[in-house]
């Protein structure tokens, strides 16, 4: 080897270099550039998440603010009868107006897809004016009524403060919860006949 030419070593030391580059260099140059591809997968999952984050923030406030919404709402529509505050309220309006309430009447309720109704037949005796102040009243209680089968018939021994007797059904609603999906009832078997 010492009496080589100068190229000869420089040959060699190319030869060196590129075995070093293919046994060695080459296969980490790989194994970088893999792990650069897994950062940059990993880098798009991130951006990815953190953009179903800021969704799921976004859902999260607005699901806030929506269960307000319902308990602001469930005044006006709340989730179980309260016949002994209804009650309470028709008298009070009634005493208020004058009026005298001679039937007083809750029927069952009647189910609809996401509420029910609750239909109250009111029969009330006083005059015409203090009628319209009780149902200026009503309409401005806290739950909602809607008034149905309305009549008005006067009284046949009228005073000043008792001319007409009215009848109607005051209708309020029941929020209904979610149900959780009844059960199908299991089909029995059909029995043959014997002959």
């Amino acid at each position: 080897m010492k009496n080589w030419p100068w190229y000869a070593y420089v040959i060699l030391a190319v030869v060196l270099l590129g075995l070093a580059y293919l046994l060695y260099f080459k296969p980490q140059n790989a194994e970088i550039q893999r792990i650069k591809n897994d950062r940059l997968k990993v880098e798009e999952e991130v951006a990815r998440l953190q953009e179903k984050k800021k969704e799921l923030d976004k859902i999260e406030m607005e699901l806030v603010t929506l269960n307000q919404t319902l308990k602001e709402l469930e005044v006006f529509i709340p989730k179980q009868k309260e016949i002994d505050v209804i009650l309470r309220g028709i008298q009070q309006l009634a005493y208020d107006t004058r009026l005298d309430i001679i039937r007083f009447a809750p029927r069952g309720e009647v189910s609809m897809e996401f509420y029910s109704e609750w239909p109250i037949p009111i029969e009330i005796r006083g005059n015409y004016h203090n009628l319209a102040i009780f149902f200026d009243r009503l309409s401005k209680f806290a739950r909602i009524f809607n008034i149905e089968n309305f009549t008005i018939k006067p009284l046949s021994n009228q005073t000043d403060d008792m001319t007409i007797s009215s009848t109607f059904t005051a209708k309020t609603y029941i929020f209904k919860e979610e149900a959780a999906a009844a059960p199908e009832p299991a089909t029995k078997p059909k029995r043959r006949a014997i002959r």
